[in-house]
């Protein structure tokens, strides 16, 4: 339970969802150790917010109306070092991820959490944790799982003179086969490139017949000789 001779955490919110800011505004409010300071519709209302006295959470959508949540969340670092940024959007891409944490953001949720859960990982942000969505948790941590080994690397003399396949990739074919590089799952693909785990898995079959394979560890290795990846 909060302890009532804390100070009240100053939290401000800047969002153009104007459900998501009712929801968000309950939240804070019927919490009795936090405060709702002030909320930025868009990037030029924030840093007009940027300008006041610091506050302990700022949470920010990254996709604004007139620019990205991301110059947001820069500017906020820079003005208030101590202050904890959290990311609450919709955008799940490893893009987005990285250039929100290393713009300064210390935690990144998905709108997909219920509003209620909210003023917990508000709390989390700033006793020091990190609040992430465990669907944007495992693609971090997806991203630096070595890839499947395949029989051999084609050096860079064999990539120079690499020959193209009979029926080129399209592009989302060639993004499926990425992410299967990286070592992403059906079903996480899926999610990324926003099809059914039915389409992911005909872009496989179609990948398999043109560089003429039957395994992951073929298809990366015939990909990379022919150039592709």
């Amino acid at each position: 339970m909060p302890d009532s001779a804390s100070p009240l955490l100053k939290v401000a919110l800047v969002e153009d969802d104007i459900a998501f800011q009712n929801s968000f505004a309950a939240a804070v409010r019927n919490s009795t150790d936090m405060q709702l300071i002030g909320m930025a519709h868009n990037v030029a209302q924030a840093r007009r917010m940027l300008a006041g006295d610091p506050l302990d959470v700022l949470v920010v959508d990254l996709g604004l109306p007139d620019g990205s949540g991301i110059d947001v969340i820069r500017a906020a670092h820079a003005s208030w070092p101590d202050c904890g940024i959290m990311v609450s959007t919709t955008f799940a891409d490893e893009k987005h991820v990285i250039a929100s944490i290393e713009a300064g953001a210390a935690g990144y949720l998905l709108k997909d959490s219920s509003a209620e859960k909210i003023a917990d990982e508000i709390r989390a942000l700033h006793a020091g944790g990190s609040p992430i969505s465990p669907r944007i948790a495992r693609q971090i941590l997806l991203r630096f799982r070595p890839v499947e080994q395949a029989p051999q690397v084609p050096t860079a003399a064999a990539l120079a003179t690499a020959t193209p396949i009979a029926s080129p990739l399209s592009p989302r074919e060639r993004e499926a086969l990425e992410l299967i590089t990286k070592g992403f799952s059906y079903d996480e693909i899926a999610e990324l490139m926003l099809v059914s785990r039915n389409t992911v898995m005909t872009f496989v079959r179609r990948i398999y017949q043109k560089l003429e394979v039957t395994s992951k560890a073929e298809a990366i290795f015939e990909a990379r000789n022919h150039g592709i990846l």
